[in-house]
C-alpha cells in the first residue's frame, strides 16, 4: 500500500458520502442502526481503521494506530442507550473513541444487501445468481439479503463443505445433511441465516451456506430437502474487511488504512 503524504486528509463527512454511495443507509433494515454512531462529521481523517466489530481490542488498536475514523460492519450501539458512561462495556468503548477523537461509522444490513451478498457469491463463483431474500423491489431492481446460484461444478455435500472452507479460509464448518448428496444450486447468506431458510427452500437450493443455525432449524431444513453448511457468523462476514480495504484504496487513495487482524472469536478444541 502506498502511504499518503503527511497532511493529506478528508473530512469524515466526505468519506461518509462515498460509503453511502456504495451501501445507501436506506437499504438497511428498520430495526438496524447504521451510519455515524459517534464522533464528528467535520473530523479531518487521514487514518481509517476497518474491523468487523468494535471490540475492546479493536478500539484499543485503533487508538494505538492513531486512527481518525473507525469503520465496522456490526454497530456497537444497537439497542437504545439512556446514558454513555464508563459503567458498562459499550459506554467505555464509546468514551474511549471520543477521548481519542475517533469518528465511528457502521455499515450493517445496508452493506449485507449492497455489498456483502454479491461479494460472497463472487468468491464462490456462483453463476445465474438471484437474490435470496428480497427486501427491496421496484421497476428497475430487486435487492436483498443473500444470493442463490449455480456452483462452478457439481459437488457432493462434503466436497461443497471443503470448497466453502477453502474459499472463505475457515478451519471448520458444521454440516447437516447426507454427505453424498449432489449439490449444484446453493444459497449463501453471510452472518445469521435463520430468517432465510424458507426462501432457500422456495428457490430450490440444495444447500444453505450461512451461520448461527441451531439444532431444530437444521432438522426442519433437512426435512424439506435443504442441507446446511454452517460456517459461523464470523466465517463469511469477515470478507467485509478486505472488501472495504479494496474499496477505500480504489476510491479514497489519500487515506491510510489499518485493519483488524483476522481472528475467530472462539476456539475449536
Amino acid at each position: 500500500m502506498s502511504m499518503p503524504q503527511e497532511g493529506n486528509t478528508m473530512k469524515c463527512s466526505e468519506i461518509i458520502e462515498h460509503l453511502e454511495q456504495l451501501s445507501p443507509p436506506s437499504f438497511a433494515e428498520e430495526w438496524d442502526n447504521v451510519g455515524l454512531l459517534a464522533g464528528r462529521r467535520d473530523k479531518e481523517v487521514q487514518r481509517i481503521y476497518i474491523a468487523l466489530d468494535a471490540t475492546d481490542e479493536v478500539v484499543d488498536d485503533a487508538v494505538r494506530c492513531g486512527a481518525d475514523m473507525l469503520l465496522t460492519h456490526h454497530p456497537l450501539i444497537f439497542r437504545p442507550m439512556k446514558k454513555i458512561t464508563d459503567d458498562d462495556f459499550i459506554g467505555r468503548r464509546i468514551v474511549r473513541l471520543l477521548q481519542a477523537d475517533i469518528s465511528y461509522y457502521a455499515m450493517h444490513t445496508n452493506f449485507d444487501i449492497m455489498g456483502m451478498a454479491d461479494a460472497a457469491a463472487d468468491d464462490m463463483k456462483l453463476e445465474n445468481r438471484e437474490v435470496l431474500s428480497v427486501t427491496y423491489e421496484d421497476e428497475i431492481s430487486r435487492e436483498g439479503i443473500g444470493r442463490t446460484g449455480i456452483l462452478p461444478r457439481k459437488m457432493t455435500l462434503m466436497e461443497c463443505a471443503e470448497y466453502v472452507k477453502g474459499v472463505f479460509r475457515i478451519p471448520a464448518v458444521r454440516v447437516y445433511g447426507d454427505e453424498d448428496t449432489e449439490i449444484t444450486r446453493v444459497a449463501v447468506c453471510p452472518g445469521s441465516g435463520k430468517s432465510v431458510l424458507e426462501d432457500a427452500v422456495k428457490l430450490k437450493a440444495e444447500v444453505l451456506i450461512t451461520g448461527d443455525i441451531d439444532h431444530h432449524e437444521a432438522l426442519d431444513a433437512m426435512a424439506q430437502g435443504l442441507s446446511i453448511i454452517d460456517a459461523g457468523h464470523y466465517g463469511i462476514e469477515k470478507i467485509f474487511i478486505p472488501y472495504m480495504q479494496d474499496y477505500i484504496r480504489r476510491e479514497l487513495p489519500v487515506l491510510q488504512i489499518f485493519a483488524a487482524r483476522e481472528k475467530q472469536p472462539y476456539m475449536d478444541i
